[in-house]
């Protein structure tokens, strides 16, 4: 038995807003490399406990409830068990997926900041607050919108700027307005309850300094914010949804999320521990063990909450604890940089991006897992691209699906299924042994230090390795002449084969179970991550008949499903009520059409040539299968005319045709008087 002591992990990635489904910017952002990261420690024979949840309370979740006019736990829970769903079919491998409107993570932040309170970091104080008269209600964090103060982005929200970063008050905000009803607000007193900042900012800094593997960009941020002066912040806020606040005359007030839902790493364990693996005991043994290994899996829009904010509160909690009762502060945090959609901003509201349920739907699960951490923004802002997408499983299959059939239909076929003996080896079997050898340790520490994306480009290179190999050894020759050299060489290929089943497995399991299952491995919690080696596989053993593991991927058919899929759920509606004001914003008008002609390699797009009077525009519609082009040419329509201009199949289309749909029947929308192209409607 090993003497080697067991590493413990609590590894987390960041919780995401149950306003919305998560996209694949969400996914690769935080809950998809702390997957890998987590399937790679248990892997290593490492004690881990992987947590997150949903993220119910705070402003987005309760600004999106009034606009659709349901309450807001409603709305929270109805999403959750919709998110929790989807990454269970994403194969994310949390021991604990919760949510922050649990009674375990209620009662932990309630007694956590008593505690704070008695340690002499919590203070009480009026201010002034900014109040909405039409909507009687104060605004907090993302009930606002504004212009930034500091770098001069519009639409900033009332906690912070996605653009500088930067943390905000409601009041900083220049041109504030009201995101229900867009009315500037009014200032009125109102109390709250501060956490002294200032009081910790030294041991922070310490803290931060000292931790060589949180990130470069990372670090320099929070460094950057700690020399400015870090200001108290109120923990408490005038809303009706969350975590009411424990103080003593704070009867009406909630937690402000953020302060909240970062404590959810820490009780989302002490839930696994009771209600799951039924041992309380387990709670301390991770989160109150200094050898244990806190990771968090985030965003770069999250840093400081995670390095700022989430320690310094531990921190506060800790003060003149014993050690057997401190929290642990975090060993890394791991943030991305942001995922973009064709170099845009992922944005719902105008159809840019995929959304994780739409993914599922439109291609194999591990295609994305793969492409997503192939290309995953570590160090600087990165694209998803169409092109790549198609480059990368072409990639995946060239170099380790082919290597992976090419090993087991040669033994399937040649050695009815069973694997050959060894032989000597010569200097070329050697070399790719000692590869073979000494993969699992190179990749495995590219994975500690966080460089998922480098690990799996060099198991692709492993791939690479592998079929110069074979066209070096030329076993389809050799077999003409010598059978048990050749059988030699299939015996080394299948050693890799069984190599990729486990270096896989941490990035795309369902692959990674079926190379395995093409060897007879069982796929369980025996398998180890240092079990790759020459001698892996033994000679004699049966394999089963192998397929391919990879399919040519047509990145056009993704593309029309996706399209579909966003089609339905635009003409579900009737879901969300919008307001009169929302109604003036459209621009709706009658356009004459001049041209029609079909949009090439598209079955089921027209482009349009329109006139709006005296402007001309182009817009791609799917009509092709409802009308013929004689039937559109010379026909007044209604478009949709400041509706922001989007590619489709390379065409920029600059609005959007209005039509009527019931089943299989589509009719456009015409006047049905002479009305002349360019009229508004109203």
């Amino acid at each position: 038995m090993s003497n080697i002591e067991k590493n413990k992990w609590v590894i987390t990635s960041a919780w995401p807003y149950v306003n919305a489904i998560p996209h694949l910017g969400n996914m690769i952002g935080s809950v998809l490399s702390s997957d890998i990261f987590a399937r790679f420690c248990r892997l290593k024979g490492d004690e881990v406990v992987f947590v997150s949840g949903s993220d119910s309370h705070g402003t987005p979740v309760a600004v999106a409830a009034k606009k659709q006019n349901i309450s807001a736990q409603e709305l929270a829970l109805k999403n959750h068990t919709i998110i929790k769903d989807l990454f269970k079919k994403w194969q994310i491998s949390y021991d604990n997926y919760t949510v922050t409107h649990s009674l375990t993570h209620i009662e932990f932040v309630r007694n956590f900041y008593k505690d704070i309170q008695r340690n002499g970091y919590i203070f009480e104080k009026e201010i002034e607050s900014l109040y909405c008269e039409h909507d009687k209600l104060f605004l907090p964090d993302r009930f606002v919108e504004g212009i930034c103060p500091h770098c001069e982005a519009e639409n900033a929200r009332g906690d912070q700027c996605d653009k500088c970063q930067k943390l905000l008050t409601p009041l900083e905000l220049k041109r504030a307005h009201c995101v229900i009803c867009g009315e500037p607000p009014v200032l009125r007193k109102t109390k709250h309850w501060y956490l002294d900042l200032p009081k910790l900012q030294d041991e922070l800094d310490s803290f931060i300094k000292q931790n060589q593997l949180i990130p470069q960009n990372a670090r320099q941020m929070c460094l950057n914010s700690i020399s400015e002066g870090i200001p108290q912040r109120a923990i408490t806020r005038d809303l009706e949804w969350g975590i009411p606040a424990p103080f003593k005359g704070a009867e009406e007030k909630t937690i402000y999320v953020w302060f909240e839902a970062v404590l959810g790493y820490i009780s989302a364990v002490k839930e696994w521990a009771e209600n799951i693996i039924k041992d309380p005991s387990k709670f301390d043994y991770f989160w109150k063990d200094p050898k244990t290994k806190t990771v968090f899996f985030i965003g770069k829009d999250n840093i400081i909450f995670h390095l700022i904010i989430f320690p310094i509160l531990l921190l506060s909690y800790n003060k003149d604890k014993s050690n057997g009762e401190k929290l642990i502060l975090p060993y890394n945090v791991s943030s991305t940089e942001w995922l973009m959609f064709e170099n845009e901003k992922f944005s719902k509201s105008r159809g840019v991006g995929i959304w994780i349920d739409e993914a599922l739907e439109a291609a194999p699960l591990d295609y994305w897992r793969f492409t997503l951490i192939y290309n995953r923004p570590e160090t600087s802002d990165t694209s998803f691209l169409w092109s790549e997408f198609e480059n990368n499983i072409k990639t995946l299959n060239d170099n380790i699906g082919n290597f992976i059939h090419r090993t087991l239909t040669f033994i399937d076929k040649q050695f009815n299924g069973t694997v050959p003996h060894k032989l000597e080896f010569d200097e070329i079997d050697k070399k790719f042994i000692e590869r073979i050898n000494s993969i699992s340790y190179e990749i495995g520490e590219s994975i500690k230090a966080f460089k998922l994306r480098k690990a799996l480009r060099d198991i692709v290179n492993f791939g690479k390795e592998g079929n110069i190999y074979l066209n070096e050894k030329a076993p389809w020759h050799l077999i003409k002449k010598d059978k048990e050299a050749a059988g030699n060489v299939f015996n080394i290929c299948i050693q890799a084969v069984y190599a990729f089943g486990i270096l896989l497995s941490p990035f795309i399991p369902g692959t990674s179970e079926k190379i395995l299952s093409y060897l007879n491995v069982p796929t369980s919690k025996d398998l180890k991550w240092d079990s790759i080696n020459e001698n892996a596989v033994k000679e004699g053993l049966k394999i089963k008949k192998p397929e391919p593991l990879f399919q040519k991927l047509d990145v056009q058919e993704i593309q029309d499903k996706l399209q579909k899929l966003k089609e339905q759920k635009s003409n579900v509606g009737g879901k969300e009520l919008v307001s009169y004001d929302d109604f003036k914003k459209l621009d709706i008008r009658v356009a004459l059409i001049e041209s029609v002609e079909k949009v090439p390699k598209a079955d089921k797009l027209y482009k349009m040539s329109i006139t709006l009077g005296a402007e001309k525009r182009t817009v791609v519609a799917g009509l092709a299968e409802h009308y013929k082009t004689e039937e559109l040419k010379g026909k007044k329509i209604v478009i949709l005319a400041n509706l922001e201009p989007r590619k489709l199949r390379g065409i920029l289309s600059e609005g959007m045709l209005l039509a009527a749909v019931d089943g299989d029947v589509v009719s456009v929308l015409t006047p049905d008087k002479n009305i002349p192209p360019g009229a508004k409607i109203e």
